[in-house]
């Protein structure tokens, strides 16, 4: 096995997972897998540039990140920077820094690559299960981007569309630079008709209606698993794999998006890097369950991490056949 540390650093989160790895046979052992709100697509959809905060955030995070890699002795990194360092006029300013802390540059992936790291982290222990049926819709609900990907052992078709978390949340639950507590219901609709139009738009090149299960990944659907289960605090194992149905994940985004600040908070299992920000990413699930018109959705913990881990892996043992 190779050990391999990857790094995805979003618009709202930044994750890090060092694993023991063996593409051959698909295993991915964890040795430290932990996550770290920095918000670093703070003001972008506004202003076109990562905010000197956010930058701050994230690096003083991709500090903490080197010291874990270097006590578990990773063999190889790989970084990679997804929707808000696409978007920001200033990514140079983000890339120097990543490179002076971890030595790499990060990648700036396009949708489309984000899609098929997450689709690859997402199935590879589900291919050949009776109980989930084929082609999969792998939904990745970040914080500035959401990607679409339809695939049986592989990608048939991906579609990353820029709604997600943070950036609903931005553009239409903010007012006077403050979160609406809670929100209008003009601001509501308003949020869904612009992700309504996001789907129509993943729909021009992904077949969504084709799928026969459909998997959720990233902070937003993992966290409306955990208050589906009504758990005492985030549970890693009890979340990995759950199943919520439809009329589940419609009622906790209905609360979600008519509770106040306060009363999200006293959700032990959310992260407070959340609360602001969950009812929309709540909505986006629900709105792609009922555009495709799933009765479930799947919850997986393994996601863009874990395919960039397996592509380290897999570069790793291709180099050595070549040496």
């Amino acid at each position: 096995m190779t050990r391999v540390a990857a790094i995805d650093c979003g618009t709202n989160s930044i994750r890090l997972l060092v694993a023991d790895v063996d593409p051959a046979t698909g295993e991915l052992v964890d040795l430290d897998r932990r996550m770290t709100i920095v918000r670093l697509g703070q003001g972008v959809d506004r202003t076109g540039r990562l905010a000197p905060e956010a930058l701050e955030r994230t690096f003083a995070a991709c500090r903490d990140y080197a010291a874990v890699i270097k006590e578990h002795g990773a063999e190889r990194l790989r970084f990679v920077a997804t929707s808000a360092s696409r978007d920001a006029e200033n990514r140079d300013e983000f890339v120097r820094g990543v490179m002076d802390i971890l030595g790499v540059e990060p990648e700036v992936v396009t949708g489309d690559q984000e899609a098929e790291f997450s689709f690859t982290g997402a199935t590879k222990e589900l291919v050949g299960r009776e109980d989930l049926h084929r082609p999969y819709l792998v939904v990745d609900i970040g914080g500035g981007s959401t990607e679409f990907v339809v695939g049986e052992e592989h990608v048939r078709a991906a579609r990353s569309v820029d709604v997600g978390c943070v950036r609903m949340t931005e553009r239409h639950l903010v007012r006077d630079g403050v979160v609406s507590d809670p929100p209008a219901e003009e601001q509501i609709a308003a949020m869904r008709a612009d992700i309504e139009a996001a789907l129509d738009l993943a729909e021009e090149t992904v077949p969504l209606r084709e799928a026969r299960t459909l998997v959720g990944l990233a902070g937003s659907v993992t966290t409306v698993s955990a208050i589906a289960q009504d758990l005492p605090e985030y549970d890693s194992a009890r979340i990995h794999h759950s199943r919520i149905t439809h009329d589940r994940v419609r009622e906790i985004t209905d609360w979600l998006l008519h509770s106040t600040h306060a009363q999200r908070a006293t959700v032990p299992s959310m992260h407070p890097g959340r609360v602001d920000v969950i009812a929309a990413g709540a909505l986006v699930l629900l709105a792609i369950m009922e555009r495709i018109g799933a009765e479930e959705v799947v919850v997986s913990e393994h996601d863009i991490l874990d395919g960039i881990a397996f592509k380290v892996a897999e570069d790793a043992a291709e180099g050595k056949r070549s040496n």
